[in-house]
């Protein structure tokens, strides 16, 4: 049992962070520039986005390297720099955490289908791996591949992540509601076999993130807690569904909304509750205050 699963198991609901992306591009962030280059270009700006949410009160805090896999960076020219960007955003979010909160290094999709071949299975998983070493090298207290719609794919990131690290792993998939009244993924997984992926590859932290804002998230910790009662559960909701106003996209679900509802998501059996899009410090420090009643 690692940092994290201890901290789960002293039974008290951990509160993550909320957006970053989001922050990034108010500070200057350009649409078409790398989010993981800032790690070394503009250290600062990243550190005041990890502080926030700390001094908000956050339990554990994320890392800006979400798009940190060189499947992902080769885009931008970057790719050779995997391993130096990753291990600079942990150590910028370590910087802001202190002793206060824990830190999770973020892995997301690499824009890949692997599903439909797209890339070689093993590129991707060599590519994870350096992600990793990247994450765990700066001292990281666990990892989160996130924002996973293709179970081959997390299945590769977490094995590539269990295998250079000892870290426990978390595991979120993005679930929309279909007409049907279902909760899949765009690539049609469901939430069953999800969980059959994320426990047969010795996932540690099951969940979702983004697609639903907290109401449809607590539906779906309800449908994982009916197929498992027991393993820990980590649930990022947008600030509310997304709306589109003035040719913006923005998420309407203020932190007084928003806060009174993860009591729900608790009770449905979530551990680590947090945001994503549109969650900003005030919604996470007015969620620690809702949870701390």
């Amino acid at each position: 049992m690692g940092i994290l699963l201890n901290k789960i198991a002293e039974g008290r609901t951990l509160v993550s962070d909320g957006a970053w992306g989001t922050f990034l591009h108010m500070k200057g962030l350009k649409a078409d520039e790398c989010p993981e280059s800032w790690n070394l270009e503009h250290p600062g700006e990243v550190l005041e986005i990890a502080q926030s949410y700390v001094d908000a009160g956050a339990d554990l805090i994320l890392t800006n390297s979400f798009g940190g896999s060189p499947l992902k960076l080769e885009g931008y020219g970057l790719s050779a720099q995997t391993y130096e960007l990753n291990k600079a955003a942990v150590e910028i979010s370590k910087k802001a955490a202190g002793v206060r909160a824990l830190v999770l290094g973020s892995m997301g999709p690499t824009g890949k289908m692997v599903m439909m071949s797209e890339v070689p299975p093993q590129e991707v998983y060599k590519g994870f791996m350096e992600q990793a070493r990247g994450l765990a090298e700066g001292g990281v207290d666990g990892i989160v591949v996130e924002t996973m719609t293709d179970p081959e794919e997390a299945r590769i990131a977490i094995e590539a992540i269990k295998k250079v690290t000892k870290l426990d792993v978390a595991c979120t998939f993005t679930f929309s509601l279909t007409q049907a009244g279902d909760y899949l993924t765009m690539m049609g997984t469901g939430i069953g076999e999800y969980l059959d992926m994320a426990r047969s590859a010795g996932v540690d932290v099951i969940g979702a993130n983004c697609g639903n804002g907290t109401a449809g998230m607590i539906e779906i910790v309800k449908e994982i807690r009916a197929l498992d009662a027991n393993i820990p559960v980590l649930v990022h909701a947008n600030a509310g569904l997304p709306q589109y106003q003035d040719g913006k996209t923005i998420f309407p679900e203020t932190p007084g909304e928003m806060a009174p509802q993860m009591k729900e998501l608790v009770t449905a059996g979530a551990n680590i509750v947090g945001g994503c899009c549109g969650t900003t410090p005030e919604h996470i420090r007015q969620i620690v205050a809702e949870l701390s009643k």
